[in-house]
């Protein structure tokens, strides 16, 4: 019986992807945001968001939108630079958060804990930023390709591929985001909110530059 993929190749590609996954990059400073703005449900939308992107790359490396973005890069590149302005003006919006008055909380919520300011939908925010992350390209274009097997089926070994990849950045995007969650609990401070408010906003907007430095190199 012939496996859908050769196991050893199989094996070195979950390697690769363990490192890449554990690697901080834009999707994965988007979920500590999410976590240390908004908690944990908003790390686990955020996540959702960012491998549903990653769903729709594997559907389209399996059309063959890969080889499409390779011939007309500047489709790639547009879309990129809207995924990154979208992602920098929830940066804007979590630091003019951060600049208003901050009533504590603890007088005001009670147990309920500090209001969270409106920055859209996590889940729309991480699929934008993955959809939009050059990295994700590289990693069609150079990463996957020596691993895939032109002797047998490319449908069940981009499956396979597509299972482990999401697996593994499920994992670690989810641990590093509940990291930010933990600070939660401290955000009925008022100058701890604002400090967390001017935070994410430069996370945000660090993610937004990453990748539009990705695309010029």
């Amino acid at each position: 019986m012939t496996l859908p993929v050769d196991p050893k190749l199989y094996g070195a590609f979950l390697i690769a992807m363990t490192v890449m996954a554990m690697t901080p990059g834009p999707a994965v400073l988007y979920a500590i945001a999410q976590g240390a703005e908004r908690g944990k449900r908003a790390v686990l939308k955020g996540v959702a968001g960012i491998n549903t992107a990653m769903i729709v790359w594997f559907t389209g490396a399996a059309l063959g939108l890969s080889a499409l973005f390779a011939a007309y890069p500047g489709v790639f590149r547009w879309l990129s630079v809207a995924g990154a302005g979208y992602v920098a003006w929830l940066g804007v919006q979590s630091i003019r958060g951060a600049l208003k008055p901050q009533p504590d909380q603890r007088a005001v919520a009670g147990s309920h804990g500090a209001p969270k300011r409106r920055l859209g939908s996590p889940f729309a925010g991480g699929f934008a930023v993955q959809i939009a992350n050059p990295k994700v390209l590289l990693f069609f274009t150079a990463v996957l390709p020596p691993f895939i097997d032109a002797e047998r089926d490319v449908a069940p070994q981009l499956l396979l591929f597509a299972a482990g990849t999401l697996v593994l950045d499920i994992a670690f995007m989810t641990a590093y985001g509940l990291g930010g969650a933990a600070l939660t609990s401290r955000m009925q401070r008022p100058g701890f909110r604002r400090g967390v408010g001017l935070f994410v906003g430069a996370l945000l907007l660090t993610v937004a530059a990453l990748i539009l430095v990705r695309l010029i190199d």
